[in-house]
């Protein structure tokens, strides 16, 4: 009786020798490295037919060196014609937008690099009077509440240790438009895409 005793005491010393040696599997192996980066971010695109620049930022959380996670937003900054006229002069098209961010980077270490990435949220879009209206407002339309989807690739140049230069293509999917005069397919379209990235790689 005390042989067995001592025997399945012995066995589960084992299994507990044996367990603590096992590691949980995780999402990413051994040591995980971190970084982030920020900065600005021009956009050039059409919006209602016209010509169209966004300038906004963007950062976030880069883990081992590969995978982003973070955010950005931009804005119309210049004028794109609302096709609204009025009294008080043509109204122009207010759009901005913004939203959580995830992107894969291959190959980082290497001076040019290319990635992928997707931006999912949302925005708000309406149009204004290009002069002060004396009614109060320049906004005679409220502002429509927009889901955006935009997928980019990227290509990067490593220029220095903190420091990356990224040019690409995107395209900007936009839901939710009720305005009169301008369409989920006037907001939505392709951008060629410049990032400048600071940070730590």
């Amino acid at each position: 009786m005390i042989k067995r005793i001592i025997l399945i005491i012995g066995s589960l010393a084992a299994m507990t020798v044996v367990a603590t040696g096992q590691e949980a599997e995780t999402l990413f192996a051994g040591e995980v490295v971190h970084g982030g980066f920020g900065g600005p971010v021009l956009k050039a695109s059409t919006v209602n037919g016209s010509p169209a620049l966004f300038v906004g930022g963007r950062g976030g959380w880069i883990i081992n060196h590969s995978f982003m996670l973070g955010g950005g937003g931009y804005g119309l900054v210049t004028n794109v014609d609302a096709r609204v006229p009025s009294v008080y002069g043509d109204r122009r098209l207010a759009f901005g937008y913004g939203g959580v961010e995830m992107e894969y980077v291959h190959d980082w270490d290497r001076l040019i690099h290319v990635s992928v990435m997707l931006l999912i949220g949302g925005g708000g879009v309406g149009y204004q009077a290009s002069v002060d209206d004396p009614r109060g407002s320049n906004y005679d339309h409220p502002m429509d509440e927009v889901f955006v989807l935009e997928p980019a690739v990227e290509a990067h140049l490593n220029v220095t240790e903190f420091f990356r230069l990224s040019a690409g293509v995107a395209y900007r999917y936009v839901n939710g438009v009720t305005t009169p005069t301008t369409s989920n397919a006037s907001l939505s379209g392709g951008s060629a895409v410049m990032t400048f990235r600071f940070g730590e790689f």
